[in-house]
């Protein structure tokens, strides 16, 4: 994926997963219709991306917090693919290492032969423990197993009908997968914040998903990633993300909370221009709200007002 020109503005979906760290109370009686909807908007009002989460099961220790509301990313994504047209479709961040990649690979290729070439395949090493017992993935070396899953991928979403991979924990080759993805290489953003994940990202990834990062401490991640692939020789385009502080577009008239970024439109872009300067290529905003209505409203006002500035 070439680096934006601008900086681009994508959003990660709400319903489709309800953790108690982010989700609204509206939320928890919404449905497909509020997700259809809501993808709608922000494929009128230019995101860039739409995304959606990857938890296949919840323990009871953390469900509490964590909700069990998680839809699935792929079959989500390709719902909202065929109600849009032109936004990307990410997945923020799929658990590769939760299934083998042949079985990844033939998920997301289809859907983005489904969507015309709309895919970008976000990937980090996940934290539920019980989640990989239960599937019998290995859970102590799941960062390592997620080093060569990105690289089975790369070959099982490339051109060839009959990819093959020989490494440490995958073993392939001879097996054909049709349909191809649309696109030529589908783009990889790597989740994650720890020193692994980053050294993940700047080595592996076509870009970096970090993992709610304050402003403060992006400079000196992105260089890092930056001196990490030169010196690695690396020299391909490379997408470096930024979650923003929670967004009210406009004076709110009820309690949005104190770390909420509020005001005209002219103000909250002059803000966001922030994170472009530190080198930011896209940013993933949240908006404050109360209901289906709210939020679309949010998100056409961020498109038409706040964008521009950007």
């Amino acid at each position: 994926m070439e680096p934006p020109v601008s900086l681009a503005y994508g959003i990660q979906l709400p319903v489709q997963s309800q953790s108690t760290m982010y989700a609204e109370p509206w939320e928890a009686d919404a449905g497909p219709a509020d997700l259809v909807e809501i993808a709608r908007a922000a494929d009128r009002a230019g995101f860039a991306y739409v995304a959606a989460c990857d938890h296949v099961a919840i323990p009871r220790r953390l469900a509490e917090a964590m909700s069990t509301v998680w839809y699935d990313p792929v079959a989500t994504l390709a719902h909202l693919a065929a109600v849009t047209t032109r936004v990307r479709l990410l997945s923020h961040v799929a658990v590769v290492g939760l299934r083998h990649p042949l079985v990844t690979a033939k998920q997301y290729a289809t859907l983005d032969h489904l969507s015309g070439g709309r895919l970008v395949l976000g990937v980090g090493a996940g934290h539920v423990r019980e989640e990989f017992e239960a599937l019998g993935a290995d859970f102590e070396r799941r960062g390592t197993v997620l080093d060569e899953t990105i690289d089975a991928l790369r070959a099982a979403l490339g051109p060839d009908e009959f990819p093959s991979h020989h490494g440490k924990t995958y073993d392939f080759e001879g097996l054909g997968q049709r349909p191809r993805p649309a696109q030529a290489r589908v783009p990889v953003w790597v989740g994650g914040s720890s020193p692994a994940a980053v050294r993940r990202a700047a080595l592996r990834g076509d870009g970096w998903l970090p993992q709610g990062d304050p402003r403060d401490r992006l400079p000196a991640q992105i260089e890092r990633i930056r001196r990490l692939r030169a010196e690695a020789g690396v020299e391909e385009p490379f997408t470096v993300g930024a979650i923003t502080e929670p967004l009210y577009v406009g004076p709110p008239s009820w309690n949005v909370g104190r770390r909420t970024l509020t005001g005209s439109p002219q103000a909250l872009a002059e803000s966001l221009r922030a994170y472009p300067a530190m080198g930011v290529d896209q940013i993933q905003v949240r908006f404050r709200c109360r209901s289906r209505s709210e939020l679309i409203e949010q998100i056409t006002a961020f498109g038409a007002e706040v964008a521009p500035h950007l």
